[in-house]
């Protein structure tokens, strides 16, 4: 079992594996498409993918795949620590442009769930973090988007200024309301 705890961005969840222990450590689901159907979310599996970030403070995102190649992300820390953010860009929901934000860690072992026309992105907290993506969709480049990580029409409040960023991340255009 998994425990799914709402964001403040509709249809984006924190989900927390249910451990189960003994003399030996624990073993816990960190994945389950019949829960996740179970609340109407998407569970398919398309691609697996990791990013490792090397220093702390790394920013990666805001990312996003445009229609009709969207996908649902099942995010979730395996090494180190970071600040990862979801932003409703939904032209049609209740939270349009609202953002939340969790620390995943290796420690804490938390996973986001990222929806469909919902952005993405991070800041390591640590060196050496490293990421596990569980994607919907296969990833189609020319479907690739973004959102600028400071748009002050989001206005997310990161931890600190990023110290590493991709120059195509640093120059996604501001959104315009």
């Amino acid at each position: 079992m998994m425990t799914f705890r709402e964001t403040k961005v509709a249809g984006a969840f924190v989900l927390e594996a249910e451990r189960h222990a003994d003399e030996r450590g624990f073993f816990a689901r960190t994945f389950s498409a019949e829960e996740l159907g179970g609340r109407g979310l998407d569970g398919r599996v398309a691609e697996s993918s990791i990013a490792y970030n090397a220093a702390a403070f790394t920013l990666r995102g805001l990312h996003y795949q445009r229609p009709p190649h969207e996908e649902t992300k099942l995010v979730r820390c395996t090494g180190g620590a970071v600040y990862d953010v979801v932003v409703d860009l939904r032209d049609d929901s209740a939270t349009r442009l609202r953002w939340d934000a969790v620390e995943l860690s290796d420690e804490n072992r938390l996973a986001l769930y990222v929806p469909t026309g919902c952005a993405h992105g991070y800041l390591t907290l640590t060196d050496d973090s490293e990421l596990t993506y569980l994607i919907s969709y296969p990833y189609v480049e020319e479907a690739g988007a973004g959102v600028r990580w400071d748009d002050p029409l989001i206005g997310i409040r990161w931890p600190a200024v990023p110290a590493v960023i991709a120059s195509r991340d640093a120059s996604y255009p501001d959104l315009v309301a």
